[in-house]
């Protein structure tokens, strides 16, 4: 019989046989893996759900996953609950001013030259948005008018729907300002009030944000070749086998000429070498030549 008294139960188990079970299951749908040392994780995080379900154990949840009841819903609920959305405006600033001052210039001239009026731009596991806002108002500030009629499409994808639904909005806290962003851009390209900045219409109007899982090849190839991608911290969550997959992806995906960004400790070593590395002061990226 069911325990109703979801409030009083005490934390539920996960066996490391039940862990492993959970864990493949999650790896075959998203792709993203959890190591042994990940159990008390899962544990932790979905422990509130399994009894919101009124479910007794983790063998029933697996069991209800498996059943495949809401099965796409409820994966999304598992990653809004395990995947941490650690971001802010700014973030990596190293990274960001090389892409503003020095590549994006250059291939703004390059499609110029190539009779080309489009750049574009991915943020492959974008969160709640910051990062894509972030590269918004430094195109609108290093370029100065420049552009001449050259359109920028940025494109944000994340595999929950809980942190896009966040990023479509548009309302960040003081957390997301803990980076570097010069303190004038906050009234410039904000509106404040004492609780939330709430990113101009005008800037929301230039992005464009969707649900995509980078497991899935065939969607990536939908999203259409692009000249810049951004995808900081977000291979942590796979295996070796995945991030290769990933990557494969990204290098088709980008242009000639394009960049990767990945987090400032991550690196393509032993996951690939189609890349060419470029270092620059503090930094270095992944040139697709």
């Amino acid at each position: 019989m069911k325990n109703h008294h979801i409030g009083l139960r005490k934390n539920i188990k996960l066996s490391p046989e039940t862990f492993r079970e959970l864990r493949d299951f999650i790896y075959e749908k998203s792709g993203i893996f959890f190591s042994e040392g990940k159990l008390y994780l899962l544990e932790g995080r979905l422990n509130r759900r399994i009894q919101k379900l009124e479910l007794e154990s983790f063998e029933e949840y697996v069991a209800y996953l498996k059943r495949g009841m809401n099965q796409k819903e409820e994966l999304t609920m598992i990653f809004n609950l395990v995947t941490i959305n650690e971001t802010y405006f700014f973030r990596f600033e190293r990274q960001l001013k090389v892409f503003s001052e020095k590549l994006f210039p250059v291939m703004v001239k390059t499609r110029r030259e190539q009779g080309r009026q489009k750049i574009r731009i991915w943020s492959a596991g974008c969160s709640t948005g910051e990062e894509v806002y972030t590269l918004a108002i430094m195109i609108r500030e290093n370029m100065n008018g420049s552009l001449g009629g050259m359109k920028i499409d940025l494109l944000g994808t994340d595999i929950s729907h809980n942190v896009l639904e966040k990023a479509k909005k548009g309302l960040f806290t003081k957390n997301s300002f803990r980076g570097s962003m010069p303190s004038h851009y906050k009234a410039k390209y904000f509106v404040n009030n004492s609780t939330h900045a709430e990113i101009k219409d005008d800037l929301k109007r230039n992005v464009e944000f969707q649900y995509l899982n980078l497991k899935d090849v065939h969607k990536i190839r939908l999203i259409g070749s692009v000249d810049f991608i951004f995808c900081r911290n977000v291979l942590i969550y796979f295996d070796e086998m995945m991030k290769k997959r990933v990557i494969r992806s990204f290098y088709d995906t980008l242009n000639h000429g394009g960049y990767l960004f990945l987090g400032e400790a991550e690196s393509l070593h032993g996951i690939s070498s189609a890349f060419k590395v470029e270092h620059f002061p503090g930094t270095f990226l992944y040139k697709k030549e």
